[in-house]
């Protein structure tokens, strides 16, 4: 199955990057790196700058048909970035609208609450997007791993980057049973 990883150029958190998409990988899977620009991404551990890493596609040029589901990495800039961007944020609710399984970890639902994807849905995040989640008529809760089966597709949460081994197996498992 090809894996969307939508990430902006810059301020992804790289681990929340890496560690899925090497699951993803390791799974079988075909990531696919996708970003509001071409070129290369930048990643950050935190607030340091960490690796670069090239851009496969660029939202505006791709389909979320052609994909088997989307991962949405955090770091706090990323998805303010991307929730600015209306491809991003209609790439991403293509998603939800054809039924395709997501995955989001910690600040990603920011871009989440911007497609408007949330409402009536549980979902996890880093703890400072309770209010926002549920001002978009979502119910934030804290656990690990959140899957929430609403609507035509699941959705796969987690908070934080220590969450990324339960956050792995939880969104390997909804894509691979989507495959099936």
């Amino acid at each position: 199955m090809r894996i969307a990883f939508l990430v902006a150029p810059e301020g992804v958190e790289q681990v929340e990057l890496t560690e899925p998409w090497q699951a993803a990988s390791g799974a079988g899977h075909e990531p696919v790196l996708v970003s509001t620009e071409s070129g290369k991404i930048q990643a950050f551990n935190h607030l340091d700058k960490a690796d670069m890493f090239p851009v496969d596609e660029v939202v505006g040029e791709a389909s979320a048909g052609s994909f088997g589901g989307l991962v949405l990495p955090g770091g706090v800039a990323n998805p303010d970035v991307l929730r600015m961007d209306e491809k991003a944020v209609a790439f991403v609710k293509d998603f939800f609208e054809q039924g395709r399984p997501v995955a989001a970890i910690c600040h990603a639902p920011w871009t989440l609450v911007e497609a408007d994807v949330v409402r009536g849905r549980v979902l996890t995040s880093w703890p400072s997007l309770r209010t926002d989640i549920v001002n978009a008529g979502g119910t934030w809760v804290d656990e690990q791993v959140k899957i929430c089966d609403h609507g035509s597709n699941k959705l796969v949460t987690s908070r934080r980057p220590d969450d990324l081994k339960a956050f792995c197996e939880a969104f390997l498992h909804v894509f691979a049973g989507e495959a099936g």
